[in-house]
Formats: C-alpha cells, structure tokens, sequence
C-alpha cells in the first residue's frame, strides 16, 4: 500500500471521528518540489505546525483538503 493509499484510507475514518481525530502523518516527512504540501500526508507547512494545537473541527477541515488534494492526484480515466 503507497503512503497515498494508506492517507486515503485514514481520510475515511477520520470523518468519522467525532472527536480525538488521527493526524495524518504517515512517517514520509518530505515536501514535494514546490514546498507546497507534504509527500507523506499532503498537508501544508501550516496545517503541520498547528495541528497540535487545532480543534476537532479545525482538524476535520484539514482532513476534507486533504481528501480533495488526493482526488486531484488521482489519475483521470481515459
């Protein structure tokens, strides 16, 4: 299973998760070229940083782009 489908998978529990939400991090703690998300659990430098001290609900929102950063990098059918 790649990083990307283990976070896709985690994604799905975490909605689920009305409280003590899962921190994404997968242990592949590497920014992409652009230094714009994590190769690991496609957050930003940001969402990173304040996670640990983010809400429930904060935290859920993360999840959500994170959810939407993988359908993106999904390859599209021909």
């Amino acid at each position: 299973m790649t990083a990307i489908e283990m976070l896709a998978a985690r994604a799905v529990l975490a909605r689920t998760s009305a409280e003590n939400v899962p921190s994404p991090c997968v242990s592949v703690c590497r920014m992409d070229a652009q230094r714009a998300f994590c190769e690991g659990c496609l957050r930003s430098i940001d969402e990173i940083r304040l996670w640990s001290t983010a809400s429930d609900l904060e935290k859920k929102a993360v999840w959500a782009l994170i959810a939407q950063r993988i359908t993106a990098l999904e390859p599209t059918a021909p």
